[in-house]
């Protein structure tokens, strides 16, 4: 039986999470050179103080590739107000570009990532890529990968990708959720507005995952709900569960 299937694009079938976590230890680093000799200001205090900058930034603006590097000037303002040490445009001007440098990075797919595709698209299902961020940074990524070969015009990109986002695309496009997934790393963005809206749905379990990302999931879920490692592990995973219903 075909199934509507949403995939997430970052995390899920593209490297992401790494790009950042790098940049902010470079980040780390300078701010530690900078602030060294003032009491408590450690790398993991600066590391820290950004991801709480950075999320309260992204309930606000959403997924805006300004507000990367914004969250560590933002971050280095507060420890000069805090320590008194002046602000420097230079290094100001250092933060911005080492900041929007997370995007300039080559897009990296997860393993089996084509081959799962593949799979599936074989099978039968309808495949459709919903991603969260800005349209070029995430056109890019698309385009260099020829993702288009699997989901065609079915792509969705929003700048706040939260249960409305999803809500909308579902009623639009007037999906029979009964047979309809959503595939993603995020329990915030894929996993709990999947479940509000009475979607199958798979986490995508990752290694070190954004703090932004894990919430408490308080739905109960109407379908399937099941958490996989790796993505050749999700067409076993549906083709059982679609099988197995009467």
């Amino acid at each position: 039986m075909k199934q509507n299937l949403f995939f997430d694009l970052d995390d899920t079938l593209v490297y992401c999470n790494k790009y950042f976590y790098l940049v902010i230890e470079q980040f780390a680093d300078a701010m530690a050179t900078w602030f060294q000799g003032y009491e408590g200001i450690t790398p993991q205090v600066i590391k820290d103080k950004q991801t709480e900058i950075d999320i309260a930034g992204v309930h606000i603006v959403g997924f805006k590739s300004d507000h990367f590097p914004e969250s560590f000037i933002d971050t280095y303002r507060y420890f000069s107000d805090l320590t008194g040490r002046a602000r420097s445009d230079s290094e100001e001007n250092f933060l911005w570009k080492l900041g929007r440098s997370v995007y300039e990075h080559a897009v990296e797919p997860y393993p089996f990532m084509e081959e799962t595709l593949n799979h599936l698209a074989e099978s039968g299902h309808e495949l459709h890529l919903y991603t969260g961020g800005e349209l070029l940074i995430q056109r890019r990524k698309i385009e260099q990968l020829q993702l288009e070969r699997y989901f065609g015009s079915r792509i969705y990109i929003r700048r706040h990708k939260n249960n409305e986002a999803l809500e909308s695309i579902l009623h639009e496009g007037s999906f029979d959720r009964d047979q309809t997934w959503m595939i993603g790393n995020s329990i915030r963005t894929d996993v709990v507005p999947a479940l509000k809206a009475g979607i199958h749905a798979i986490h995508m379990k990752i290694d070190s995952e954004w703090a932004y990302n894990n919430i408490a999931i308080e739905v109960q879920p109407r379908g399937a709900f099941m958490t996989l490692q790796s993505l050749p592990d999700v067409p076993p995973a549906i083709h059982t569960y679609v099988n197995a219903r009467p």
